[in-house]
């Protein structure tokens, strides 16, 4: 007996892009929140229509930069101050507007590191194949045809109610998308 296996959600596609707009806003007001869209070419609105939110990554990289800025300080506080105390030409110890060139270097070194690998951790890549690679007509997606996906692990998600939910929307096709 063979076990059917798992399913990563039920994609419908579609033929125009204000369907997969309209479709798209019903899949929002019905309370999925895992969901996505994909078509060739930028439709306007559709994101919001889905109901996504703004990006994380901005804080992300504002943390990164005063981390970095404040390493990059206590980096030179330490070696000027602590371990290896100087006098040069008269200066105190903590000499601190010399050391802004290098906290400025350290805050850009941290936001931009952060924004790099914050966004790569924030979109889950490196993923070698995505599971939409496995329904043989999301080919399409990049040439004439629209598709709105809602993942199974979105909390509302039920096979058959979604299923249905999904065929009232009049995609062309309902298809499971396996993990």
């Amino acid at each position: 007996m063979s076990k059917k296996p798992p399913i990563y959600g039920l994609m419908a596609e579609f033929d125009d892009a204000h369907k997969v707009y309209e479709a798209a806003t019903q899949v929002r007001l019905a309370g999925f929140r895992r969901a996505d869209a994909y078509s060739p070419f930028p439709v306007h609105g559709l994101s919001e229509a889905l109901g996504f939110h703004r990006s994380r990554v901005p804080m992300l990289v504002l943390i990164g930069g005063i981390i970095g800025g404040i390493g990059g300080f206590l980096m030179q506080y330490y070696a000027n101050v602590i371990s290896y105390p100087q006098v040069i030409a008269g200066r105190p110890y903590n000499s601190w507007p010399a050391w802004i060139p290098i906290t400025f270097e350290c805050t850009v070194l941290g936001a931009a590191l952060t924004a790099v690998f914050g966004m790569l951790a924030l979109n889950g890549l490196p993923r070698p194949s995505h599971p939409l690679f496995n329904v043989a007509s999301f080919q399409l997606a990049s040439r004439n045809r629209f598709f709105i996906v809602i993942e199974a692990r979105d909390p509302q998600f039920d096979l058959e109610k979604t299923r249905v939910f999904l065929e009232r929307l009049g995609p062309l096709e309902v298809s499971e998308v396996p993990e």
